[in-house]
This record gives C-alpha cells, sequence and structure tokens, in this order.
C-alpha cells in the first residue's frame, strides 16, 4: 500500500477482495476488471486460467518473504504483462526458523489467529504457517471468514536447491458492493444482499535449481492448481413488468437470485537455463527458458426469481432455473530469452524476447446454446531493450523499451455484445470476437542514493494499448451488468518520484506518481445511465477521454520513529485524486468525478520481551468518508422508505454509485517468538 504508483479499489466491499492497481493496470479478483498485471507465487503464474483474476485472498500474508514488482511490459514474463509484474516470494525453514503466533482483534467483529513454524537439519528445511480470521464487515450483511494454510519443505546442498509447497484455502466473503450517491447518507446499509463468494483452493508446486557447472545454473518448476468459486447474489430484475421472452407472461418478479460455480483446474511447467560467460571480453548473461500454462474451467449458473423484503434482502419465489453450463480451456505456451552485456564498465545492455501463443476453446454443455463454441488462437512475438548507466555506485540511470501481451479470457471472448449485456459472472452468450491486447512501454529513470540512509528515485514511463478491452457498464438491473469490448488505442503515461531519509531515531519517505490514462481513439459505448446518453442509451467516447478509475496523482508519506529501544510509533498518509465513474467513458455525466481523499493511518509496537511484542494500529485516523471506486447506475429503490420503486410505480433514477472505504478503526495484537528470536516490525 506506501510502495508507489500503487492503489486499491473496493468495488466488491469486501477487504480481502479489493483491486490492486498500479500504474493504470490492475490485479484484481473481480472478473469485470481488464487484467494487466501478471502475478507469480515463487515463480508460477498465479492469475486463474478463468478470466486472469487473482484471488488475493488464498495466500496468507504470514507466507509472504517478499514482494518485487517489475514496471513496464517486460515480455519474459508472459501474458497479462502490460503495466508490470508482481513476484511474491514465499518463507522458508532456513529464512525463517523458530515459531510464532500472532493474536490480533478490534473493530467490525474482526479477530485473527495466525502461526508460522520453521527449521532446518542438515540438508533439509520446513516452515508451515496458517492463518484464521474471521470480521463482520464495517457494514451491514458483509462479514468474511478466512482459513489459509501455506507449508514448504526444501532441500539444498553446494548445487542443488530444491522445493515443494502447498497452499490450501477456504473463504467465504461477502460483499454489499456499491451506494447510490443519494445513499451516502447511511454508508452502512446494503444496496441488495445476500452477495456471497466462497472460494476453496488446492495448490502444489514444486521448484528447483542445480548447478551443472560453475557458469551454468537449470531451473524449472512445476504445479497444480485446484480452484473452486460458488457465488450466490441477488439482483434487480430490469425487466419487471415487461412480457417474458419465452412465455410473453408479465414478469412479476422484483429481484432474481443468481448462483454461479467455478470448478478449475490448471497446470503448468517451466524451464530455465542462466549461462554467465564473456562475449568480446566483456561479462555476460544470458537466460533461456520456457513454460506452459494450461486449464480446464468448467462453469454453470443458474436463476431464481425473487421477491424484495423491505430491507432489500431477496425472498425466493420460484425454483432455480439453469441458464449457463460451458467448459474452457486455456493452452497457453511461450519461449522466451534475454541477454545482458557489460559493454564497459560504466554501460550495461539487456536484450529479451519472448514468443506467446494462447489457445483458448470455449464449449457450450446445456446443449442449448451451440452458439457459445468458439475457437480462439492468439500469438505473437515481443522484444525488449535495455539499457543501464553506471557512473558511480551511488547512481543508476536507465532506459527501456519493451512490448507484452495478454489474449481475451474465456469471460471477455463470451461476454462481448452490447445488445446482451452479461451479469458477472454469471452469464455467457454468443458473441462477437475480441482481438489481443498489444502493450508497448518507453521509460526513463535514475535511482540512488545520498548517502548510506537516503535512498531516491525517479522515472518516467508511457505504456501505449493497441485493442485495449475494457469493460462497459450497461447499467442494466444488475451493477455488475456490462460487457467487453476493444476501444482502440490507449494511452498511460506518468512520473513517479521517490525519496527517503533517516534522521536519527526518525526516518522518512514520501512518494508522489501522476497518472495521464486517455483513451486514444473514438467509440461508442452504451451507458444508458450517463446523463449525456442518447435515445438509444449510446454515448460517444473521444480522443482524449480519461479512462475511469484512475487518479491521476497519488500522494505517499510514512514516518517510522523509534522513541526507545522498546517503543516505535508509526504514521502513514494516503492522497489520491479524483476519478471518473466506470460508464463515464466520455467525462461528461452530470454526476461528475467521484471526489480526491486523504487518509491516515497509525500504529503503535511496544517490544515488552525478547519474546512478545504488543501492537496497535488505527485505520482512517481521522475517520474520512471517501469512495475509491465507482460507476453509474439505475437506482431501482426509489419508493418509500428505498424500497423496490417499480412495484408502486416509480421509475428508477439514474445515479452514480461508489464503493466506499472504511470508516475509523482500531485494532490490539501480540506476536510471540517461542525461541526468542528477535521479532521483525512490520511498517
Amino acid at each position: 500500500r506506501n510502495a508507489n504508483s500503487i492503489g486499491v479499489a473496493s468495488g466488491q466491499g469486501n477487504p480481502y477482495q479489493q483491486d490492486l492497481n498500479f500504474r493504470g493496470f490492475a490485479a484484481s479478483p473481480l472478473l469485470g476488471t481488464p487484467q494487466g498485471i501478471s502475478v507469480f507465487q515463487d515463480g508460477v503464474r498465479i492469475n486463474e486460467a478463468f478470466g486472469d483474476v487473482v484471488n488475493w485472498d488464498l495466500l496468507p500474508s504470514s507466507a509472504i518473504s517478499s514482494v518485487q514488482l517489475i514496471p513496464g511490459s517486460n515480455p519474459v514474463f508472459g501474458l497479462n504483462t502490460l503495466g508490470g509484474a508482481l513476484a511474491i516470494y514465499t518463507k522458508s525453514g532456513v529464512q525463517y526458523p523458530g515459531a510464532s503466533i500472532e493474536l490480533s482483534a478490534g473493530a467490525f467483529g474482526r479477530k485473527s489467529a495466525e502461526f508460522e513454524y520453521g527449521g532446518n537439519r542438515d540438508r533439509i528445511d520446513y516452515f508451515v504457517t496458517g492463518n484464521f480470521a474471521e470480521d463482520s464487515g464495517w457494514a451491514d450483511h458483509n462479514p468474511s471468514r478466512v482459513k489459509q494454510l501455506f507449508g514448504k519443505i526444501g532441500y539444498q546442498d553446494d548445487r542443488t536447491d530444491l522445493d515443494l509447497s502447498a497452499t490450501l484455502a477456504d473463504n467465504t466473503l461477502q460483499g454489499t458492493q456499491t451506494l447510490p450517491q443519494a445513499w451516502l447518507d447511511t454508508r452502512e446499509q446494503a444496496y441488495t444482499f445476500p452477495d456471497t463468494n466462497r472460494n476453496r483452493l488446492a495448490f502444489v508446486a514444486a521448484k528447483g535449481s542445480r548447478f551443472l557447472s560453475p557458469v551454468a545454473l537449470l531451473g524449472g518448476s512445476l504445479y497444480y492448481r485446484h480452484f473452486r468459486n460458488t457465488n450466490v447474489s441477488s439482483n434487480v430484475n430490469a425487466a419487471f413488468g415487461e412480457p417474458d421472452p419465452a412465455t410473453g407472461q408479465i414478469q412479476t418478479n422484483e429481484a432474481t437470485n443468481d448462483r454461479s460455480g467455478i470448478d478449475q483446474r490448471s497446470w503448468g511447467l517451466g524451464l530455465q537455463l542462466t549461462l554467465r560467460g564473456e562475449l568480446a571480453g566483456r561479462s555476460h548473461q544470458l537466460v533461456i527458458g520456457a513454460s506452459g500454462d494450461f486449464g480446464d474451467t468448467r462453469f454453470d449458473q443458474q436463476s431464481q426469481p425473487a421477491s424484495f423484503t423491505p430491507e432489500r434482502n431477496t425472498i425466493a419465489t420460484g425454483d432455480f432455473a439453469p441458464t449457463t453450463d460451458v467448459g474452457t480451456r486455456n493452452r497457453y505456451v511461450g519461449v522466451f530469452a534475454a541477454d545482458t552485456l557489460a559493454l564497459d564498465e560504466r554501460w550495461t545492455l539487456t536484450l529479451a524476447g519472448r514468443y506467446n501463443r494462447a489457445r483458448i476453446d470455449v464449449d457450450d454443455r446445456s446443449g442449448r446454446d451451440s452458439g457459445l463454441d468458439s475457437r480462439s488462437t492468439f500469438a505473437r512475438f515481443n522484444p525488449a531493450i535495455g539499457l543501464n548507466y553506471n557512473p558511480v555506485p551511488d547512481f543508476t540511470g536507465y532506459a527501456a523499451y519493451n512490448e507484452g501481451m495478454r489474449a481475451p479470457s474465456p469471460v471477455e471472448l463470451t461476454c462481448a455484445n452490447a445488445a446482451a449485456p452479461c451479469k458477472l459472472p454469471n452469464i455467457f452468450l454468443s458473441d462477437p470476437p475480441l482481438k489481443q491486447v498489444v502493450s508497448r512501454t518507453v521509460e526513463l529513470g535514475a535511482r540512488g542514493t545520498l548517502g548510506p540512509a537516503a535512498p531516491w528515485s525517479a522515472a518516467l514511463y508511457r505504456t501505449d494499448l493497441d485493442n485495449d478491452i475494457q469493460f462497459i457498464a450497461a447499467g442494466e438491473g444488475a451493477l455488475n451488468a456490462g460487457f467487453f469490448q476493444n476501444v482502440g488505442k490507449t494511452r498511460r503515461q506518468g512520473i513517479e518520484l521517490a525519496a527517503s531519509r533517516r534522521f536519527g531515531e526518525l526516518s522518512a519517505s514520501i512518494r508522489y506518481s501522476h497518472i495521464d490514462a486517455r483513451f486514444r481513439s473514438p467509440f461508442t459505448a452504451a451507458s444508458p445511465n450517463n446523463s449525456t446518453a442518447d435515445d438509444t442509451g449510446a454515448i460517444a467516447v473521444g480522443f482524449g477521454n480519461r479512462i475511469p478509475g484512475i487518479p491521476a496523482d497519488t500522494l505517499k508519506l510514512r514516518l517510522d520513529l523509534d522513541l526507545d529501544a522498546r517503543w516505535s510509533v508509526g504514521a502513514s498518509a494516503i492522497y489520491a485524486s479524483s476519478q471518473y465513474a466506470h460508464g463515464d467513458e466520455n467525462d461528461r455525466d452530470r454526476h461528475g468525478r467521484i471526489p480526491a481523499y486523504t487518509v491516515v493511518n497509525l500504529d503503535v509496537r511496544f517490544q515488552a520481551s525478547a519474546e512478545l511484542q504488543l501492537f496497535a494500529t488505527v485505520a482512517n485516523l481521522f475517520d474520512r468518508r471517501y469512495a475509491n471506486f465507482g460507476l453509474l447506475g439505475a437506482n431501482a429503490f426509489t419508493g418509500p422508505n428505498r424500497t423496490f420503486g417499480p412495484a408502486v410505480g416509480v421509475d428508477p433514477v439514474a445515479e452514480q454509485f461508489r464503493a466506499l472505504g472504511a470508516p475509523r478503526g482500531f485494532w490490539v495484537g501480540l506476536r510471540y517468538a517461542f525461541d526468542a528470536r528477535k521479532l521483525p516490525i512490520e511498517r
């Protein structure tokens, strides 16, 4: 959260289901979000095969040793690396020996218990950690229950390093999504409920490396991942009072309960050879490799007629009826090479490239809609070149150009019809084909230090996308209704500045980023709840209109003060400028932008003994009311006391819906290390 150019959005209204945004690109658990960041766990791709989404709730934070964010469209990382790649490295028993527990509790009924245990003997090391948490949620009807477990066993000798890990999770997450702007006086309310996701995961990965010689290292990985999701959501029936196309009868059900299931099995492997040597008397490193990622998914959905209670809960009025049953197959393969050559003592040149081939098949399994059947293949070679200048140890300048790509996911390929919006993740349709997205990034930057405790960095970047895919909100009964559309060219460009300094017992850091994200091709989008829409519900998006959901400016400040050997306190402030709502792609809706906000957080730690650490955190210290996500929709609850308006002859009203940030919350906890090792102080 404190890194540069990174922001979060809470479109689902659940703390475990947030979008991570970097330079205007997203890694998100929500199927309606175009995924522009590739994510890896110990070298294994964890963007799910179905939709390329990233389920952040599946890995316990206590398993994470370090995180590296690689900016740009580096092709070596494969598909979805449009704006960057995120590499997550897990702990091992060699790095983290000993046993510890952590207990915490506080606001919103949140309580958690976490443990970890690691060690090594001879050439074998082992590590296990688990997290168990419950949260009532700060808003009505959005509790969470999280159960996560991670374990790893490894073997090392002078030439060989082997690891086998397993990740298990069983989480139930409820979210109340967004609220219409007119309801912001009662921000704890739910628009409709329930909206429940249950995520279950069994993930096994093996990786290893061996020095074939002092200058040759061979590495490889294998993995198997079984992910299951069950979703139940309540939605407004946008066709209330209209004839049913199948029967001709007037539809009297105010709502629908939509139930869907994802059963996904994915597996893959990777192989990489690293060679070090000399070329023309200069040192160089050559890396060549190949990877394959494969996935089979079964998706089914049923819909049930329902009515609303005065509190906007849904009550079933009929039986579930099947609406969708499809199978999808992903076959992603790639080969790559990268060579880093020292031109002299100051200049280093890197050349890289990767060939990707993606095959995506969709098959209707219901026997009712053969139009869903499709076979799509996408392929491209993506190059990269980089130059580093290191005249002195305290300064490095660099320039880079790289290209990346992503193939449309099965969700996007079957939800691309403006005439028939999808209620994600619920409805698949026979749709026009989408094109692959291609990114081209140019970056200039420098980094260095102004002393032993004063690092700084600066970067200028521009990423141009061809055939960018956006989810266009249709604003029908379900607020997640819409469709995917190629929108031509888009551009995200900006500047990043960062500096930190230690002054005795005080350390301070500042990070600023500016992102200018715009459409570069005119297109027509369906947005019937945009106040400038024409009679058909369409808006004209022009060259230079801003891309929704991306604040132009963010500023992050962090202060840490060691009061003495036992007490330390930290504070962070995060500012994000205003942004346009989804559905306002033409930047002209009468509701305007989602306002800018500033949030301040506080944390205190007390080292009571060598074994025991006590801590407290305060989020949103000044209890600011803010939103970090928005979209245009139709508010159907325009009747008395916010009841279903069409039932009493009151039409829905077009509004801006917002995802609200949590109010002030306070938590306390303790960490206890059984072997009296030094407890880490987490920032």
